[in-house]
């Protein structure tokens, strides 16, 4: 152990972020891709239709009556009728809601029974044909391996990234007593200094959003907090398999539904109700339903997307029967409210578009305070392995070539290998994965063979390429182009494509950056100190 209390904790700092570094990168870089995963998701499948604009719709109560009409000929034994009204969902997993009918039909009495879903025309009411979207991992899948990783079980894979998270937190406290002058490097940015450079990156960047690291990392643990800590469940569950089955239906999926009344109000007057204390356009959903315990209810609910529990919809419940306006239900355990809290926060659940970007571009500082910290190791050591084979180090080295600068290549290889297996191919999704985790391997075995300077440019050129030329090949494959979706007015597509386009014009910057530095030719002796000190800045 160093000598000191902020010597020992600038070790433990620098090791506990190394270790792991490469792995939270990668948790970093397909979380922060989670934000928009909705977004990715429909771009990586070209067959669905434009969004349709809310303004041309016919009236909510006009798409009530069609929707009442097709759920009594669909479906009429449902326990539960839901009429859906077209709107735009704030979250993440979500997006575009369209304008659908919804029933549960119990497979024996008392059950909650199986959902169903049908599309519907929102001015005539007839049924949609089912479009043959492409079978694609999406962006749940990039989402879902900043948690599960890949290759590996879901339990193995959250323990894995839990611990990763911890350290991460660990990393961030320690780093915090390290550099006890944090206002100041807030504001401190020497360029071309070598080390110091690095080293101030690191502590701007690292400062900049301070409170999101803090914050996403803690919240990432409390999600898992029962997988992590599962003493509690066990000990008023038991041990066996299904413990924490039975937990989950307990504490969250508890309703027991019993038979849909056969009569009640009229729902028209209820959504006139409804619409006046809460606007026009702002009512997602009716509902008509009778959960064991209370009343036969026609339940209205509100549009999320504003409050840090967007998993608590806001509801209006009305006597099905009688038409009276029934109490609001009793709130949850403040133990689940406090967890699905730190998941809205955690996922962005609450946020509209303009915040995403927000936790978006936090996230892209993530991966830059990551990225400074693993190449400001190597920068410090550089000189004393000059000249010389050092296995750890040239791990390293390889490590952050192909994790830092060729990790996003192997994600832009992720968007291109939807565009281009053939549609019918037999596990599409995760062939996906595949070519994403096999460019990255042989980006990796590209940094171990190649001179390491070389290879940082090259790898970035890879990089700036992949995402500059993926809006052209998504024009060459599909009618989904940046000529149609600007047009008409998705931004959703469009912005998918502008992005990979503004990604690639930060990689051609950084690769013409590289290669100024490192490739710039050098006439006589007396320059090459000069040289070596404005290497280090790289």
């Amino acid at each position: 152990m160093k000598e000191g209390f902020r010597q020992s904790m600038a070790w433990l700092h620098t090791w506990a972020g190394l270790i792991v570094g490469w792995v939270l990168f990668f948790i970093f870089v397909t979380g922060t891709a989670g934000y928009f995963m909705h977004e990715i998701s429909r771009w990586m499948r070209p067959e669905l239709p434009l969004h349709t604009n809310t303004v041309t719709l016919p009236s909510q109560s006009a798409m009530l009556s069609l929707g009442l009409t097709k759920l009594e000929a669909k479906a009429p034994d449902a326990v539960s009728w839901t009429v859906q009204f077209p709107h735009e969902v704030h979250a993440p997993h979500r997006g575009w809601q369209s304008f659908a009918i919804e029933w549960r039909q119990a497979s024996s009495p008392g059950q909650r029974g199986r959902g169903s879903e049908l599309s519907l025309d929102p001015v005539t009411g007839e049924t949609l044909s089912q479009i043959e979207a492409r079978d694609t991992g999406g962006g749940r899948l990039l989402n879902r391996m900043h948690y599960v990783l890949h290759y590996v079980d879901r339990d193995t894979g959250v323990w894995l990234s839990g611990i990763c998270t911890m350290l991460m937190l660990v990393a961030i406290i320690t780093g915090v007593i390290t550099h006890k002058k944090i206002f100041k490097y807030f504001f401190t940015f020497r360029p071309g200094k070598g080390q110091r450079s690095w080293l101030d990156a690191h502590n701007v960047i690292s400062v900049m959003a301070l409170p999101f690291f803090l914050m996403i990392t803690y919240s990432g643990l409390v999600i898992y907090a029962v997988q992590y800590m599962p003493a509690p469940i066990a000990a008023l569950y038991g041990t066996q398999p299904d413990a924490n089955r039975q937990y989950i239906n307990e504490t969250r999926n508890g309703s027991t539904y019993l038979s849909r009344p056969d009569t009640y109000v009229s729902l028209e007057t209820l959504l006139a109700k409804a619409a006046l204390e809460w606007g026009e356009r702002n009512i997602t959903s009716v509902t008509i339903r009778h959960i064991k315990g209370r009343e036969p209810a026609i339940v209205f609910e509100r549009q999320r997307g504003t409050q840090v529990r967007a998993y608590e919809a806001q509801v209006m419940r009305f006597h099905a029967i009688s038409g009276e306006r029934l109490a609001d239900l009793p709130e949850k355990p403040l133990a689940l409210k406090t967890s699905e809290s730190f998941r809205a926060l955690h996922e962005a659940k609450f946020a509209g578009t303009g915040l995403r970007w927000l936790f978006f571009l936090a996230g892209l500082l993530g991966c830059g305070m990551i990225g400074t910290g693993l190449v400001l190791w190597t920068v410090k050591r550089r000189r004393q392995y000059q000249g010389k084979f050092h296995f750890g180090f040239r791990l390293v080295e390889a490590l952050n070539l192909a994790t830092i600068a060729g990790l996003p290549a192997a994600i832009a290889a992720y968007f291109w290998a939807n565009r281009l297996l053939p549609l019918d191919m037999a596990e599409r999704p995760a062939w996906e994965a595949h070519v994403l985790f096999l460019v990255w391997g042989e980006i990796f075995l590209f940094a171990c063979f190649r001179q390491p300077k070389k290879a940082w440019i090259e790898i970035f050129g890879v990089s700036a390429a992949a995402f500059i030329f993926l809006p052209v090949l998504n024009a060459m494959t599909t009618e989904r182009h940046l000529g149609v979706t600007l047009t008409k007015g998705d931004w959703q597509l469009a912005g998918f494509d502008l992005t990979m386009l503004l990604l690639g014009v930060i990689f051609v910057i950084m690769t013409l950056k590289v290669r100024k530095i490192w490739l710039k030719p050098v006439n006589n002796k007396t320059a090459l100190p000069a040289m070596e000190m404005r290497e280090a800045t790289l």
